[in-house]
């Protein structure tokens, strides 16, 4: 089993912040379970084998799967080249950057009676780790990452799409590929299909930005990619990076009892992250061009799985690149990590117009995730299938809404149509069902429900006392939530448990219950996202928000990415507008290297800014350049430091950045989620308070 030690070290960059203490926390830990419930094996002190209810449910989803279709079985395997030996790849900052030594439990045995069956299905598969041939001139390095690594043979060296999450896999999938077929022909262009995380942040381990400034490599995205790459990461950056240790499970160790892979993928990679701008926009919706000699056709793709995407159809090999619009799963529609919510009618259409615009000749579709479709009529029967299981959710939960079903009902009513459940590919390993039915009303209603009771509801922790004094009292609540739990009953018992949590954020034995609960649910997900969740919880309910001081995880080439009003912006959110009641202030900011000016003004306890304009009098001129200001909003030297050494230069009242100063707050990436699981013995590390923090790049 995986050592505490090496699970934190296998914790991915976004999450490295955290450093979990070596014991549990003691507070509040009165157990409640009879020991005899307690797993063997498992990864916590606390943690439960599963029910008879959770084997009950697992056995029956076997019954009901598939099984017999076992093409993706084929297709994953078609094609090996090379297996990768090393099962780790090391960081450049000494710790393990990928680990698929955890796991290799998934290979041990074909059952499990803590992970549905679907999804240890979907592990296996991606447990494959190497190199494989696409078809001749096409390869993909498998398995490095949570995404994929694809080479494409151009005129004088290798087009390479989508570099991975960091450096250190990719270096590690060019020394494969390099090996075995790579000729030792260079790096000619870098696509980037897309705007997540996961298809450029590793681009820094392939080429240098000398060669891509000079001209001599090309980097092509679809257009606004800077800025949507950007601004996803930053607004709500630090709100998503904590959600992602529940989605992504990133506090939890490999094991049946706990993190089993991610859909996608097994994991997001722990090394260094960067950025090299692109060169080249693809800015049509259907744009032809030669690169490194051959010809490519690029489907703009907006607003699909990421807010900008592109397809790309090469037809010297009839090969169809779907990016991350078609993959082995139901995708997200509403992310459990939060994000704007997609629209699955456009995402349908996009790939509808794939299918018939590309889709009668190609022979061959492979994309960013998992493993390529061979054949003309297994890739028409693959997006047909894709197209109507976005366009499905879209109307029928449409349907539903417009019949009065609310956000609050129609994940219990919306299902799957049978024929796309009975396609392995449209089944929910990275978004679910239950959760993009709720995004697509989301998307087009809002959150409420149109009760009355629920327009402006008391917070939990306001409402809970009341549940529980009409409850009888948390002793009979207890009782209750013990009798629903040892009856199967896991859902009802969340209902009055977590109402007992809020209520008493330090009842250790609410916690525990209500952790077995959780447990329990989580071990009976299909979705990764679900299992993670219910699981996340349950261990943060047992012993706690993880110790230790935080630290920014930001990428330099993030920082120097954002755009100034970006980072104006982010000031914007960051400030406490209770500590800015009764300031009023104007600045004017000059950026002379590039030609920028802005009015900053407080007023109304909030900080505005426009671009392109200059208060005629302003209570102070701040006049730095770009290059520099980056260096405070990076960190690296404060705003203070660059106006004493003259790096700045101020006019006027120089007091009113001290005023701005102080109405900045430090976010902290370990907020509390559950209740009563916030102990800890330090604090979150101080930084100046201009320095722009959108931590970790995100994945998906």
């Amino acid at each position: 089993m995986t050592t505490r030690r090496e699970f934190i070290n296998a914790i991915p960059a976004v999450g490295a912040a955290f450093a979990v203490s070596g014991t549990f926390l003691a507070e509040n830990m009165a157990a409640v379970a009879e020991p005899a419930s307690l797993a063997p094996g498992h990864f916590h002190p606390k943690g439960k084998a599963p029910s008879k209810f959770t084997r009950e449910i697992l056995t029956k989803a076997r019954a009901n799967l598939p099984f017999e279709d076992t093409r993706d079985i084929q297709e994953q395997r078609k094609g090996l080249l090379a297996q990768m030996k090393d099962l780790q790849i090391q960081a450049d900052a000494g710790h393990v950057a990928w680990d698929m030594k955890r796991f290799q439990f998934l290979d041990e045995r074909d059952e499990f009676d803590s992970i549905h069956p679907s999804l240890v299905r979907q592990s296996k598969l991606n447990n494959n780790y190497g190199l494989y041939e696409v078809i001749p001139g096409i390869y993909q390095v498998r398995g490095f990452d949570l995404s994929d690594i694809t080479f494409v043979r151009g005129k004088t060296g290798w087009i390479v799409f989508d570099p991975l999450v960091s450096a250190e896999p990719v270096r590690a999938a060019w020394k494969l590929f390099q090996e075995q077929v790579g000729e030792g022909l260079p790096v000619s262009a870098v696509i980037y299909s897309h705007t997540h995380g996961d298809h450029w942040g590793g681009v820094r381990g392939l080429i240098d930005e000398e060669d891509v400034r000079s001209g001599k490599i090309p980097v092509i995205a679809p257009i606004d990619f800077m800025q949507f790459t950007i601004s996803e990461n930053v607004y709500a950056g630090n709100a998503m990076n904590r959600r992602l240790f529940y989605q992504y499970g990133l506090l939890l160790p490999a094991s049946p009892y706990g993190y089993v892979g991610q859909g996608l993928g097994q994991a997001v990679s722990a090394g260094a992250t960067g950025l090299i701008a692109p060169t080249r926009f693809v800015s049509a919706a259907i744009e032809e061009f030669d690169v490194d000699g051959i010809k490519m056709i690029f489907q703009n793709t907006p607003n699909t799985e990421a807010p900008r995407e592109m397809n790309t159809y090469i037809p010297s090999m009839k090969a169809l690149w779907m990016a991350e619009n078609v993959v082995s799963s139901l995708h997200n529609i509403y992310t459990l990590r939060g994000a704007p919510v997609r629209d699955p009618l456009n995402w349908s259409k996009y790939i509808a117009d794939a299918l018939y615009r590309f889709g009668s000749e190609a022979e061959v579709m492979f994309a960013s995730h998992h493993w390529p479709r061979w054949g003309n009529a297994r890739i028409q029967e693959i997006l047909r299938q894709q197209r109507d299981l976005y366009a499905n959710m879209n109307n029928q939960v449409l349907h539903y809404a417009n019949q009065g079903v609310t956000i609050n009902q129609v994940h219990n009513v919306y299902k799957l149509p049978e024929g796309l459940l009975k396609a392995w590919h449209c089944r929910g390993y990275h978004g679910s069902a239950e959760n993009n039915a709720r995004g697509v009303i989301q998307r087009y209603l809002g959150y409420w429900d149109c009760n009355p009771a629920t327009l402006i509801p008391l917070s939990p922790a306001d409402s809970a006392p009341l549940y529980v004094e009409m409850m009888g009292g948390s002793d009979k609540i207890l009782e209750r939530g013990r009798q629903l739990h040892d009856e199967g009953k896991y859902l009802l018992a969340t209902e009055i448990l977590n109402k007992l949590v809020q209520a008493q954020p330090d009842n250790g034995k609410a916690k525990d219950l209500l952790a077995d609960v959780f447990e329990q649910l989580g071990y009976q997900q299909e979705n990764p996202g679900l299992r993670n969740s219910f699981l996340a919880a349950a261990y943060e309910l047992r012993s706690g928000i993880p110790q230790g001081e935080t630290s920014s995880s930001s990428s330099p080439d993030i920082i120097r990415a954002m755009s100034t009003e970006l980072f104006l912006n982010f000031l914007g959110i960051r400030m406490d507008s209770r500590k800015a009641e009764g300031m009023r202030f104007t600045v004017n900011l000059v950026t002379p290297d590039n030609g920028e000016m802005f009015i900053i003004e407080m007023d109304n306890a909030t900080l505005t800014n426009i671009a392109g304009f200059q208060a005629e009098k302003p209570d102070l001129t701040l006049t730095i350049n770009r290059s520099d200001l980056e260096q405070t909003m990076m960190g690296v030297k404060t705003l203070d430091a660059q106006i004493a050494d003259g790096t700045a230069k101020v006019d006027g009242n120089v007091g009113v950045l001290k005023l701005l100063a102080s109405t900045m707050v430090e976010f902290d990436p370990r907020f509390e989620i559950m209740p009563g699981t916030k102990a800890r013995t330090s604090t979150v590390a101080k930084s100046d308070p201009y320095q722009a923090l959108p931590e970790k790049i995100i994945a998906e």
